[in-house]
């Protein structure tokens, strides 16, 4: 090893030994968050102590020391075409495909009727990217429901769900300044996932080639929109799609800096890439649990008091692992609807993560798809409505007795 590696892994072991031992510093930028994972990945050693040092970030910065949330919520897969190609999805379909998902008004009230009956909180609106621009079809699809856009029709489906008693949260790619402002009347939160800051994995033949709205400068632009409005946001980054450990840093310190100027950013999920048949990725290695964990404890250094979640449906049998990497919250789970993103995962059983949170010494408690301490920036329409469902003393969850039954 060179003197200059030495040095650094010195430094490195300084800065996370001193983080384990409950000292306060100043979070990791990019360059040392590059540094940190480098020695978690090559020497075990390293890689514990950088898991015991966001676990004890986590005690002392969360806003909700010992208690690890979810969202129970229901999928609405409102559309599934979509303008862009990933070389790794297999949610987006093409019209004439049996997995093309288009649904009606009535579709989407019978399904949020049902997720009523169920006491879930959250709607989850998902949809491709703006599938009109693209396709006939999709245009068609609007035409006869009464809308010209994804995002309009989107914006009615949220007023019809949040009128039953649920909870908007809408993910539909690089909405328009305007398109967020019109869903913020609705919308509790919305979703916009970085994946990556990385201009390099959008080049020929590499991931988000055929993604234009996921141009790294297209991303951060959106997400600065929803900051400039004061909309709760959750972001996050997707683990293991060819990026190196600086670029993994640099994504992290790019929402760390949008959260510093507008502090919006509710929640950073940590996703691993998991391959899927039939795609240009579809041979590429999963991410790894230990880089996953690593990836997941460095998003906790480098942004203290996040709400940071790993998807557990995506990482069966790593629950312990990833909560002893400092995460604090497990995202939606519904005991109605599939991950249509990722349908080949389940979710696993509310009560399954609450054991597993318990056994780590931790509560599991529900949330709105709105983090508490982001409910001030919430319509007050919406807000009033969470109240009627919220514990007593102004904890903005969700009352145990609600979200358990029926």
């Amino acid at each position: 090893m060179s003197r200059q590696a030495l040095l650094r892994s010195d430094l490195v072991d300084g800065a996370l030994s001193a983080a384990a031992a409950g000292e306060k510093r100043r979070p990791p930028g990019a360059a040392e968050g590059a540094h940190i994972l480098d020695a978690a990945m090559s020497d075990g050693e390293a890689l514990r102590l950088l898991l015991r040092a966001a676990c004890a970030v986590r005690a002392r910065e969360c806003a909700r020391p010992g208690i690890v949330t979810f969202s129970k919520k229901a999928f609405f897969n409102v559309v599934n075409l979509c303008r862009d190609v990933c070389t790794y999805c297999t949610y987006r379909s093409e019209p004439a495909e049996p997995a093309a998902v288009m649904m009606s008004r009535r579709n989407v009230e019978a399904l949020g009727r049902a997720a009523t009956r169920l006491n879930c909180v959250e709607a989850l609106l998902v949809a491709g990217e703006r599938p009109e621009e693209r396709y006939d079809a999709a245009r068609s699809w609007l035409a006869g429901e009464g809308y010209s856009s994804t995002a309009e029709y989107l914006v009615h489906c949220s007023e019809t769900l949040l009128g039953m008693g649920l909870f908007p949260h809408t993910n539909a790619g690089n909405l328009a300044r305007a398109e967020m402002s019109d869903l913020s009347a609705t919308n509790a939160s919305i979703g916009l996932m970085l994946e990556t800051s990385s201009a390099r994995l959008g080049g020929t033949g590499m991931p988000h080639a055929g993604a234009p709205s996921k141009e790294p400068a297209a991303r951060l632009a959106a997400l600065e929109d929803a900051g400039s409005l004061g909309i709760p946001t959750t972001t996050g980054v997707l683990v293991g799609i060819g990026e190196t450990h600086a670029e993994l840093a640099e994504s992290l310190a790019a929402i760390a800096a949008l959260h510093g100027r507008y502090g919006h950013v509710q929640e950073i999920i940590v996703q691993g890439f998991r391959p899927k048949p039939d795609t240009a990725m579809g041979r590429a290695p999963a991410a790894g649990d230990a880089y996953l964990a690593a990836a997941a404890a460095l998003a906790r250094l480098m942004m203290p008091r996040a709400n940071i979640q790993v998807p557990p449906n995506l990482s069966p049998g790593s629950y312990q692992d990833m909560l002893g990497a400092g995460i604090n919250d497990w995202g939606g789970i519904s005991p109605l609807t599939p991950d249509h993103v990722n349908p080949e995962f389940a979710w696993p059983a509310i009560r399954q993560i609450g054991e597993q949170t318990a056994r780590a010494g931790m509560r599991l408690a529900c949330r709105f798809p709105v983090y508490p301490e982001f409910v001030g920036a919430v319509r007050r329409g919406i807000r009033d409505r969470m109240a009627g469902i919220a514990e007593d003393g102004g904890s903005w969850l969700v009352k145990e007795e609600y979200w358990r039954g029926p």
